[in-house]
């Protein structure tokens, strides 16, 4: 185990009218603090001198419980680079720490917690294990990311940067960025905006699905959801109170018709209609229209999520279902996580005038304000063009991953799988017979490396279908055909 950087002074208590001896206190807090484990192995203690300053003593104590520490195992002497907590400390010391420690097993039954956290719970651990390689949903071809750039603006802000950028700013975000922002999605996304109707998000669309649930919900609400949908959006609804209602999808969309007859009554609906999740369809413009409608003549809100709508292969792109809206019912959301990088973590709104200030005061109670850096790092990626050469070349290359993956399925399966969705985004579904079972497929191809996400999923309701989502986005097109043939082998028809 390699020592951790930094010495830090432990929370030690020095009293000194006490009887007890200066260093004889001073052991005795080290002692506690090792076999408490808030001190680990390897970690650095101050050196004398710092102590004695940082403690107002003379370092005569100090030496004096630094040599009984080392003399009994709980610190060792590293000449040249100073004093650390042991690397191997003796088994007494080890059982004494076991014992300290207490156990939480069966604790939780006299705590009281929300109930709605169990739900949470459940979600998580429903979630199929994703590691890094073929076919996560996820992964990016981040080899081809644009780092020197990136890099460079990096240093640029922060070589310039001002006491003012160090406090805390507009909880809707940069003005500056957002002005950038709004011309890029009026042009890209035939967003109807100005930047004032523009908030940032330090969580990327999941923290816009949560503002917008509490802003636009109370507990109790209905909320329409794609079934199958993408499970993770479920869960601000949830933790704001609401009832999930599954509207089937179709080969148009989200299937209006059926929603209104299950519950006319819904406060709003959660859709995706430039590229559905997980089904990949578009809903088309009479669908589109027909949830206009609904939306108006019933006061319910629209919730887009635009995620993946810089892919499209062999279509222009779609244009969003706010620009068509003429009612002020649809809340737009976005993010950069699958046009830059998933940790980026920076996403956006884009709300009625009217709602601007309740959504910036939601905002504002989460997280305050968004960090400045990497606002203004992806305003002069947008605004000098790096973003849309990036885009243009990713789709290029992801277009050519998506091409090789159907061959592959195509070839590997003999039409046994059915492939669906592969027109935009950076996944596609194959449909699997109805005997099959695609968890117990992805739980067999996560011990293989292959991590697939099971289609049964998604859904809410009852009614499953069986299949795999495939992410193509983080696999060289030169490796799909054997890790294809490698699910192939995993697939017991």
């Amino acid at each position: 185990m390699q020592g951790i950087a930094g010495a830090y002074l432990p929370a030690v208590s020095i009293d000194r009218s006490a009887s007890k001896p200066l260093h004889s206190q001073l052991y005795e807090a080290y002692r506690d603090a090792i076999e408490s484990q808030r001190l680990l192995p390897g970690q650095q203690a101050p050196s004398t001198r710092e102590l004695a300053s940082l403690l107002g003593l003379s370092r005569t104590p100090i030496l004096s419980a630094y040599s009984q520490l080392i003399a009994e195992g709980y610190f060792e002497s590293r000449p040249g680079t100073g004093t650390y907590v042991g690397l191997s400390l003796p088994e007494r010391l080890i059982n004494v720490a076991l014992v300290r420690r207490p156990t939480l097993r069966n604790h939780l039954r006299d705590r009281t917690v929300s109930k709605r956290s169990e739900v949470f719970t459940k979600l998580q651990n429903a979630d199929r294990p994703l590691g890094w390689g073929a076919f996560n949903v996820g992964q990016l071809a981040l080899d081809h990311f644009p780092f020197r750039i990136w890099s460079n603006l990096v240093n640029r802000h922060c070589r310039k940067i001002r006491v003012s950028l160090l406090h805390l700013s507009d909880p809707a975000g940069s003005l500056e960025f957002r002005k950038t922002l709004s011309i890029y999605l009026r042009t890209t996304r035939a967003v109807d905006c100005e930047p004032e109707q523009i908030l940032i998000t330090s969580g990327g669309s999941q923290q816009a699905l949560e503002i917008a649930a509490n802003v636009l919900l109370e507990p109790g609400d209905r909320v329409w959801m794609e079934d199958p949908g993408y499970h993770r959006a479920w869960q601000p609804f949830r933790l704001a109170g609401c009832q999930l209602i599954p509207v089937p999808v179709d080969e148009e969309g989200l299937s209006v018709a059926v929603g209104i007859k299950q519950c006319r009554k819904a406060r709003a609906v959660y859709a995706t209609p430039s590229h559905q999740f997980p089904l990949g369809v578009a809903m088309t413009m009479p669908r589109r229209l027909e949830l206009l409608d609904w939306a108006q003549s019933t006061g319910a809100w629209i919730i887009e999520d635009d995620y993946d709508s810089a892919y499209r292969y062999g279509h222009l792109p779609i244009p969003c279902l706010q620009g068509v809206d003429r009612n002020l019912r649809v809340i737009h959301v976005g993010t950069f996580s699958r046009t830059l990088f998933p940790s980026l973590r920076l996403g956006y709104l884009v709300v009625p005038a009217d709602l601007v200030d309740r959504f910036v005061a939601v905002r504002q109670a989460m997280d305050i304000c968004p960090s400045h850096l990497y606002q203004a790092v992806v305003n002069d990626l947008i605004g000098e063009g790096y973003l849309a050469r990036h885009i243009r070349r990713m789709r290029t290359l992801y277009g050519t991953r998506r091409a090789a993956l159907i061959e592959a399925l195509e070839e590997q399966f003999d039409g046994r799988v059915k492939v669906v969705g592969g027109d935009a985004g950076l996944h596609l579904v194959a449909e699997l017979p109805s005997r099959l079972q695609d968890v117990e497929i992805s739980e067999r191809a996560a011990r293989r490396k292959l991590w697939l996400w099971p289609l049964s999923s998604c859904f809410l309701s009852p009614k499953r279908r069986q299949g795999l989502i495939l992410g193509f986005g983080g696999t060289a097109t030169k490796d799909i055909p054997n890790e294809v043939q490698r699910l192939r082998e995993t697939v017991h028809f």
